[in-house]
């Protein structure tokens, strides 16, 4: 078989890593993998499903890939096609093939359904059993970096995201299995790790298997305990959900160095009133109260979060309570996003919506707090010796490399290609907008 396969992907962390298994699979069932969409016999996208405008992207993408002579398959695969269904067949006829979130294995069966004469193919189905995650360490984007999925979907349901509905309920993969594919990627080279999902801390296994003899107040924490063991370098995780966010978590990063110093913490909003409407779970103070256990941490621990503006019925007050939040936390770096309203969600019927000119405004009024408040901490690191695990040439300069620390930051210094997949230690002279600048100091 010469068939050559294209796939786009589009989101978050899950979605690269579930593109990974889909190439994995697809490799041994013999198809070829292609970078240039205009050579492939069949084209992927791979679909976030979080923001109303990341849809519409998709669907603009088909419409480009149709006009293209080769008439390649077409296939939807990830967020949108679980929630959009058979439906995407009407609103996009060049689409053949429309694969839900956990149908990722069954794509080679899939398509030799296309290939026996099938119009459309649709598959929704959950995962069935047996099927385990196998990437083969030739598909990993990175080479030194690997995303490890510890736990799919979602039981929190808040009120404005659509991940509960697109990925399903929590499912948690089995101790043994994760610690086995870390010590795996330790023994080929990689140099970090970074346990992935919805909401890595409502980690739940089915079984004990591979956690027992390791203290810890939650499984998560456990886990922490028995990846760590393995002595991979670095570790990461994200992402984390503020009422399953336990004290135990930092303590394992302080016993453990290869756990990395760096927790990212989405809190949407600083009203009480707004995550009440949002279902978080928690308060305002109640988050305040896990930002203190992370910022009196002996390691110096690197903090980020998650804001909405413009939820439907954010006051001023609210919105003003939100920037008190986000001085109290002085955050090393914050994602700031206007609400965007998915169908399906219980906010999509809320009333009293923010207008798009005011969302704007606090989307600017945030982003320049933020950018002040960043200002600060990222000098703090000026004359700091950072570690730095070396990824790539540098976008701005071809004399320097680039590349992320312990702490999630981006730093940049004199270097060469050759320095990839090393671990350097890096003395910071300069703080930039959303970087590190300094000067290596080994490796």
């Amino acid at each position: 078989m010469n068939s050559k396969v294209y796939i786009e992907t589009f989101g978050c962390q899950m979605n690269v890593a579930d593109t990974e298994r889909a190439v994995t699979g697809l490799r041994k069932a013999g198809y070829e993998m292609t970078s240039l969409p205009n050579e492939a016999d069949v084209v992927l996208l791979n679909t976030c499903s979080v923001r109303e405008r990341a849809e519409r992207k998709v669907f603009r993408r088909v419409s480009e890939l149709r006009k293209s002579p080769r008439h390649p398959v077409i296939g939807v695969m990830g967020c949108v096609a679980q929630l959009e269904g058979s439906s995407i067949f009407q609103r996009a006829s060049a689409v053949d093939l429309v694969i839900g979130t956990q149908a990722t294995d069954r794509i080679p069966s899939l398509l030799a359904r296309i290939r026996d004469g099938e119009e459309s193919v649709l598959d929704l189905d959950e995962r069935q059993e047996g099927e385990v995650w196998d990437v083969s360490p030739a598909e990993r984007r990175s080479p030194y970096v690997a995303f490890v999925p510890i736990i799919e979907g979602c039981n929190k349901f808040c009120s404005f995201c659509i991940v509960p509905y697109s990925r399903g309920r929590e499912k948690s993969r089995g101790a043994n299995e994760i610690v086995a594919e870390v010590q795996q990627l330790r023994s080929l080279g990689y140099k970090e790790v970074q346990l992935i999902g919805q909401n890595v801390n409502s980690y739940r296994p089915k079984t004990e298997d591979g956690l027992e003899g390791y203290a810890g107040a939650t499984a998560f924490s456990r886990l922490l305990r028995a990846v760590a063991e393995t002595g991979i370098e670095r570790i990461k995780f994200t992402t984390s959900f503020p009422r399953d966010f336990h004290p135990d978590i930092v303590s394992a990063i302080e016993e453990y160095p290869n756990l990395c110093n760096w927790v990212h913490l989405p809190v949407q909003s600083g009203s009480d009133r707004m995550l009440k409407a949002m279902r978080r779970g928690h308060t305002s103070a109640d988050y305040l109260r896990r930002v203190e256990i992370i910022k009196s941490s002996s390691r110096s621990l690197a903090l980020t979060s998650d804001i909405i503006v413009g939820f439907p019925g954010e006051s001023e007050q609210d919105f003003a309570d939100t920037m008190k939040l986000v001085r109290d936390c002085e955050f090393d770096g914050l994602f700031i996003f206007k609400y965007s309203k998915r169908s399906r969600t219980p906010a999509a019927n809320f009333d009293d919506a923010v207008s798009e000119s005011d969302k704007t405004a606090r989307f600017l009024a945030l982003e320049e707090l933020q950018i002040e408040l960043q200002d600060k901490t990222y000098n703090r690191q000026v004359g700091r010796a950072l570690s730095v695990l070396v990824e790539k040439q540098s976008a701005r300069s071809n004399e320097d490399v680039s590349g992320h620390s312990t702490c999630n930051k981006v730093v940049n210094f004199k270097g060469n290609t050759t320095q990839r997949g090393s671990i350097v230690d890096v003395l910071i002279s300069e703080a930039k907008p959303n970087s590190l600048y300094g000067t290596a100091i080994s490796g």
